[in-house]
């Protein structure tokens, strides 16, 4: 009888630990779930305003199409495949730009934060280079690259280079110095220290570079398919104004939108997975 109350309990607790996981899975996506209500509720009534708007014609469809005009616009550029056609070439000017400028943003932050000589050969020229608006060597890169894909390229990748290149460097030099102590006391070498030590303490500020290189990189990209392009979204939108297609040119502002939401969300999935050891502030459950 002993035996069979033993197994009983033995088999009960057996259950409740296998039920545990899964009461957390369901207690997670609960909670995800809850989190994407909150997160629709303001766009949900802001969206329900301007529909209200533009039914009521209080302000005309040319300055300001409602949001069903907008998604009609939308479904018509799917249908015809204009928008797959402007959107691909755009993400690929946007990807081999961010993946030029960002890389060597990483390089240079990285030589620049190790070594005090680089930091005062290169940093000065760089950061003079920095508060250059793209705007303002847009007709140099046209006159030394011409109008085709290098031109717009190089210019998303400059926008790309500078937020890589800066957080690096400041994440190398913001490493605390007692760690080198504990190093030193561990006998690291050189390459041990860099790789066990520097780079995953300075993880965080290389991917806030990274997230905001890719937000540069869609901006650069408007810009670099003003000249004289033919293709992209950014084109799709200047041709659109030009014959007043408002709805269009507000299809185009949202592929951008949403385009840069989900490669931010894509580097902040990456950045959990790679920074679970940092303890950070969540921020209040309530106001």
């Amino acid at each position: 009888m002993q035996n069979t109350n033993e197994a009983i309990r033995i088999t009960g607790a057996t259950e409740s630990a296998k039920s545990k996981p899964n009461r957390h899975a369901v207690t997670a996506l609960k909670t995800k779930g809850k989190q994407a209500v909150q997160g629709m509720i303001l766009p949900a009534m802001i969206l329900g305003i301007w529909q209200t708007v533009g039914a009521m014609n209080l302000v005309s469809s040319t300055i300001l199409p409602t949001p069903v005009a907008i998604g009609q616009a939308f479904i018509d550029l799917i249908v015809s495949g204009e928008l797959f056609s402007h959107l691909q070439i755009s993400i690929f000017r946007a990807v081999l730009g961010f993946l030029l400028g960002a890389g060597l943003g990483l390089i240079l932050g990285t030589l620049v934060g190790f070594f005090n000589r680089a930091e005062q050969t290169v940093d000065p020229t760089l950061q003079m280079l920095r508060t250059i608006p793209h705007l303002a060597v847009m007709p140099l890169f046209i006159l030394w690259f011409g109008f085709g894909e290098l031109s717009k390229v190089l210019l998303i990748a400059k926008g790309a280079f500078f937020p890589v290149y800066l957080n690096t460097f400041l994440g190398i030099r913001g490493v605390d110095a007692k760690l080198f102590e504990v190093a030193r006391i561990l006998e690291f070498n050189r390459v041990k220290l860099v790789t066990k030590l520097i780079l995953p303490a300075a993880m965080p500020n290389i991917l806030l570079g990274i997230r905001l290189s890719l937000g540069i990189a869609w901006l650069g990209l408007v810009v670099a398919e003003l000249m004289g392009s033919s293709e992209g979204v950014g084109y799709m939108i200047m041709d659109a104004r030009q014959f007043t297609q408002t709805d269009i040119v507000f299809v185009g502002i949202i592929i951008f939108a949403l385009v840069g939401k989900l490669t931010d969300s894509l580097v902040r999935y990456f950045e959990s997975k790679l920074l679970k050891w940092r303890e950070s502030y969540k921020g209040e459950g309530t106001l």
